[in-house]
């Protein structure tokens, strides 16, 4: 039996043998949302090989129960390759999702903007990214199944159906592309300007290899990110992770009410 499979096993016996459909990634801001779970909190220290979140403004909690009639496992931090430069660091929370039986995983972020009309407190769907850092998951992945097409790597049902949850529920939500920057410093002017020729509307240190590892493991995927500052160079805001942690409850209380709709339109 696979890790994955034991840690699958682990859960069940703690959360129900019920299968998961939906897996939700948490980012900075959007904790709180674990708690409006009806299931089973599971802390990742409980889980062999989870990530220890060494992020603050991340909750390390698997929640596994109902959330607006759906079973979904909610992910309360993450790994990001800037703690350890491990790409793959998510590889084997998303393995025990697939194990659960979801059929997808919805990411959500903090992001940086490099437009003027998605100011701090908005949201975005992503509807493509590009992978800045250069870096990849599924590099050292000893099988042919590594060549993972990206073409429609942020399904395009489920970016349909989040578009209609945000008109439904009143929140206005931009669409665009988000860049992966490996962070943990924060980008210059220079590669700022040098993003939004390349085509990016949001930056942040997250997601990309998530979705990679999503699409790899036979996952649908969609995110959204939480627009917490303007980029270096876009205005006079100070940027810092302290300055990500105020703003993002701004755009995470409109998210909340995206993923709550799309949820109650998935039931």
């Amino acid at each position: 039996m696979s890790k994955s499979d034991e840690t699958a096993a682990l859960i069940r016996t703690r959360a129900g043998d019920a299968p998961v459909r939906l897996g939700l990634v948490l980012g900075s801001g959007l904790g709180h949302l674990a708690d409006a779970v009806d299931g089973v909190a599971i802390p990742y220290g409980d889980l062999p090989g989870f990530p220890h979140a060494g992020v603050s403004g991340h909750n390390p909690n698997l929640v596994v129960g109902n959330l607006e009639g759906v079973r979904v496992a909610v992910f309360g931090g993450r790994a990001h390759y800037y703690e350890r430069g491990n790409a793959a660091a998510m590889r084997l929370p998303l393995e025990v999702l697939r194990g659960l039986g979801a059929e997808g995983v919805i990411l959500t972020n903090a992001a940086g903007s490099l437009r003027p009309d998605m100011p701090t407190g908005s949201i975005m769907c992503l509807s493509d990214h590009i992978n800045f850092s250069g870096l990849n998951p599924l590099i050292g992945e000893a099988t042919d199944a590594r060549f993972v097409p990206m073409t429609d790597a942020h399904d395009a049902a489920y970016r349909a159906a989040l578009v209609a949850a945000a008109a439904q529920a009143g929140v206005t939500m931009a669409q665009g592309v988000y860049a992966w920057y490996s962070g943990p410093s924060f980008e210059t002017p220079a590669e700022i300007r040098a993003l939004k020729i390349l085509g990016a509307d949001a930056v942040g240190m997250s997601t990309v290899p998530e979705v990679i590892l999503a699409r790899f493991l036979g996952l649908r995927v969609a995110a959204i990110s939480t627009i917490t500052n303007m980029a270096a160079g876009m205005s006079a805001e100070k940027i810092s992770h302290e300055h990500t942690k105020a703003m993002a409850p701004i755009g995470a209380a409109k998210l909340e009410r995206v993923l709550r709709q799309f949820l109650r339109d998935l039931a």
